[in-house]
């Protein structure tokens, strides 16, 4: 069983969702950017889930396309964000996950990233631009020991969800909504009940993500999930150098998981 598993499965196990932080490699501040990550893991993240920062990104909305911007803009690589990975994994032993796109691992090579990913203590990977069907030419042998994360949407159909979650290792991850990330103030019916037809299909844990910013939110959608995702409320707070209420927010989705 993988680590990120073991993780939800063990939240699962005492009544709890596990909670996934998203943050941008470098951002708002790079050399401060461990520190920062370290805070959000005290506060109550269970899972952090550092996306690389990548100029034309897939199915990110502009909250973390301008975190991105900023971050490449402060010179925040492949190779600077394994190092930083690699302090954070130096002080807490939480599961991380590196989101980033095709591009940027093909042009590192992909043998040299899964050995530099390992080295650096990544337990798994979100690459969204690999569709199902280029999972086996993208992955092959070469990720065995790294979890690869796939996604569905509520478009997926019912014969995918099943493909999409055979393959997917750690946990699938199901988008909620149709278009990109970012915060949103509701969700409809529809949304609920594509969610509860894709969790009763899968066999992985399933984490859902996309426009969940709120206690609220995690509550409303607990009973069809086995985690949450957080990402674009978070990011829009350290954007605004708003630590300490990015760091209050963590708490109250934690406390909402429980």
């Amino acid at each position: 069983m993988s680590i990120i598993k073991e993780k939800i499965q063990y939240l699962n196990d005492r009544n709890e969702k596990a909670l996934t932080i998203f943050l941008t490699a470098g951002f708002p501040d790079a050399d401060n950017f461990v520190e920062t990550a370290l805070k959000i893991i005290d506060a109550g993240a269970d899972i952090l889930e550092i996306g690389l920062p990548f100029g034309d990104s897939l199915a990110d909305g502009p909250v973390i396309q301008s975190s991105y911007i900023h971050a490449l803009k402060n010179k925040v690589n492949l190779t600077r964000t394994f190092e930083m990975i690699r302090k954070i994994r130096d002080k807490s032993d939480v599961p991380l996950i590196l989101m980033s796109s095709a591009n940027p691992i093909l042009n590192y090579g992909k043998e040299k990233f899964v050995s530099e990913a390992k080295q650096c203590g990544i337990n798994g990977v979100i690459i969204p631009d690999i569709p199902l069907e280029e999972y086996d030419v993208f992955f092959e042998d070469l990720f065995s020991s790294i979890d690869t994360i796939m996604l569905t949407t509520p478009t997926s159909s019912d014969e995918r969800i099943k493909k999409i979650d055979f393959k997917s290792k750690g946990f699938l991850y199901s988008v909620s909504v149709v278009g990109t990330t970012g915060v949103r103030n509701k969700f409809d019916s529809k949304v609920l009940s594509n969610l509860k037809r894709t969790y009763s299909l899968v066999k992985n844990k399933m984490q859902i993500g996309f426009g969940i910013s709120s206690a609220e939110d995690v509550k409303r959608f607990s009973p069809y999930c086995d985690g949450v995702i957080v990402g674009s409320a978070i990011i829009k707070l350290l954007g605004k150098n708003n630590e300490q209420e990015a760091i209050k927010l963590v708490k109250e989705l934690k406390k909402a998981c429980k």
